[in-house]
């Protein structure tokens, strides 16, 4: 066997949510019955407007896509409120903009800094450029993050530091004034991930005018109701984002994600119900679960809600595996470095699957 990279052995596999096909055939369950509140997906599906907007472009599949997006970027900037040289888009979701940052940034020895338990597909992505993760501290007594530990973390090795608000697991939000702390302790490229900033109403866009080296990450699989279409952004100064475009791969956008994205900002109607929605339905299940005994559930300014199950007297792995018996997917959280055993994440659904899966767990716990 060809001799695989050392950095690649010392990575342990991620752990994705499964599918419901998966759960359907290994529990014996209907697909149509089933109710996935385990990925953050958005219960409204995406825009008609991209539904048609998909459907028209399917005739032009033999033809390459476009190479520079000039009018997905000027979309994004208007949406955003920024100018198209500072965009660049990803055709794998927000993923393949953590990778460019890679690519751009990262060597062997150096390092990036994530305040855990966050989105692990960070160190999954940069570890194999040769670079070390170095865990700061998210506070989960207040939800938000241990500014602290993060400048104390900071070396001349530090390349990288990753600040995502709403955090994911935990749905808290960084305050403004930690992340202008952080911003003006470092050299380093700050990377504040806004996956899920439209469901908190809170942007750090503005930042941008004074800081460098600040990048905003986000993506359209959220609020916009495309995660099967992988589209994401990175915003930042025209310097960085000239460096990035170096590296990306042109074609990285498919033809149907591009019209899908044009379609779905031009939907501003669909965006709004969008992200009511899903805040009257996490607000909806927050209420539910705080009436719970032996749950702990933290409040959250995403789309989800990280649930502590310990006095349950079960731990996520034996939780999850009852609600998938019951056909109700939701997050062992388990792989999430910094939590214990004894956390699930639960996406928001419509109201019908909300029921559902507090009907399930009360069953289950009680």
């Amino acid at each position: 066997m060809a001799k695989i990279r050392d950095t690649i052995l010392q990575i342990e596999p991620y752990v994705p949510g499964r599918s419901t096909k998966e759960i359907a055939e290994e529990y014996h369950l209907k697909e149509s019955e089933i109710v996935k509140l385990g990925s953050n997906e958005n219960p409204l599906g995406p825009s008609p407007k991209a539904v048609k907007a998909v459907k028209r472009e399917t005739k032009n599949m033999h033809r390459y896509p476009e190479s520079g997006l000039d009018d997905l970027k000027k979309a994004i900037a208007d949406y955003s409120g920024t100018s198209p040289n500072q965009i660049i888009v990803g055709g794998d979701g927000a993923d393949e903009i953590i990778d460019l940052l890679g690519k751009t940034f990262m060597e062997t020895g150096t390092e990036f800094i994530v305040p855990i338990p966050s989105y692990m597909y960070y160190e999954y992505t940069l570890r194999p450029y040769g670079a070390r993760p170095a865990y700061a501290k998210w506070d989960m007594e207040k939800n938000t993050v241990d500014t602290k530990s993060v400048i104390e973390s900071i070396n001349d090795k530090t390349r990288l530091i990753f600040l995502c608000t709403p955090n994911n697991p935990t749905g808290g939000l960084i305050p403004k004034d930690d992340i202008i702390k952080i911003l003006e302790s470092t050299s380093a490229l700050v990377v504040v991930d806004e996956a899920y900033f439209e469901f908190a109403r809170v942007s750090n866009i503005e930042l941008l005018e004074d800081y460098e080296n600040l990048l905003i990450l986000r993506t359209f699989s959220k609020a916009m109701g495309l995660a099967g279409m992988r589209i994401g952004y990175g915003i930042s100064n025209p310097r960085i984002i000239d460096y990035m475009h170096r590296v990306k791969p042109v074609f990285s956008l498919t033809r149907l994600s591009h019209v899908a994205a044009l379609a779905t900002l031009s939907d501003k109607d669909y965006i709004k119900r969008s992200v009511e929605f899903s805040i009257k339905s996490r607000e909806y299940l927050y209420s539910r679960l705080l009436q719970m005994d032996k749950i702990r559930v933290l409040r959250s300014y995403a789309n989800y809600l990280l649930v502590d199950i310990r006095e349950t007297g079960m731990n996520a792995g034996k939780l999850t595996d009852e609600l998938l018996k019951r056909g109700v997917i939701v997050r062992d959280c388990t792989s999430f470095k910094g939590l214990d055993e004894y956390w699930i994440r639960v996406s928001v659904g419509t109201m019908k699957e909300n029921d559902k899966f507090i009907e399930a767990l009360g069953d289950i716990i009680e």
